[in-house]
């Protein structure tokens, strides 16, 4: 088996890379990487309005983006990519394209999950760094935006970064609408081999593994890291440094 393997990456190592470019579209490995940082980078602004709905006191605000959380985070994903896939070219009358379809969803999807990660890291910092900023003369909106949301941001890098690596497992189900992602790529490579389904979906679940595990130790390495800062400066060990107070110098 283990011949059987090495054979089929040896073959199709490129069709599982970056599926049949440049003879047709991008697909495999590329395209889910592609994919899943476009998903990510643009639900993030979308996750930034939806928590700031969220903690806002306008009813007008705060009820549509709880009904869209809510919705996102209690429907299947694949549910909401059928429902894209099918409802959009009813709407706009023309064919979407898949990926385009897959983005969306995802857009939308991680969207919602990312802005429950930004209330949280907004709450965590607590009130009185509002107040604090308002007592110094901003605005509402300027003391989010200066204070607030940069030290919450910073606070949320490991989860917004273990968000990522569900968001690449979640590109898999680009497949069932024809999304020429990695495992589109591995079901093409298995409809041409047809007897060796195992050592084919073997290999891509091996990929998956290696990707996300190494994302996942990034961000571990990434809280330890801002776990640390938290804590202040240390000496050589763990013991933190204490530093004695310097003395006034009194003129007389």
């Amino acid at each position: 088996m283990l011949w059987d393997i090495v054979n089929i990456v040896r073959e199709n190592w490129l069709l599982l890379l970056i599926g049949q470019y440049p003879n047709g579209p991008l697909g495999g490995f590329a395209a889910t990487l592609i994919l899943s940082v476009l998903s990510i980078a643009l639900a993030f602004p979308v996750s930034i309005l939806i928590a700031l709905a969220r903690l806002s006191s306008s009813p007008f605000l705060l009820w549509p983006a709880t009904i869209l959380v809510y919705v996102a985070r209690g429907v299947p994903l694949l549910m909401l990519i059928l429902w894209v896939y099918f409802m959009v070219p009813l709407l706009i009358g023309a064919n979407v394209p898949g990926f385009v379809t897959m983005l969306v969803t995802l857009v939308v999807y991680e969207g919602a999950f990312l802005s429950e990660i930004v209330r949280g890291g907004i709450v965590a910092l607590g009130r009185g760094q509002m107040e604090a900023a308002r007592a110094l003369g901003h605005s509402h909106l300027g003391a989010m935006g200066y204070v607030i949301l940069p030290q919450a941001l910073y606070n949320m890098m490991p989860s917004i970064l273990s968000q990522f690596v569900s968001t690449i497992k979640e590109t898999t189900l680009g497949y069932v609408i024809n999304v020429p992602e990695l495992t589109f790529a591995a079901n093409q490579i298995n409809n041409q081999l047809l007897t060796k389904p195992f050592q084919v979906f073997f290999i891509l679940a091996i990929v998956y593994y290696l990707v996300c595990w190494t994302l996942t130790r990034l961000a571990l390495q990434l809280e330890r890291r801002i776990t640390r800062k938290r804590a202040g400066p240390r000496e050589s060990g763990d013991r933190p440094v204490f530093r004695h107070p310097q003395s006034l110098i009194v003129e007389p």
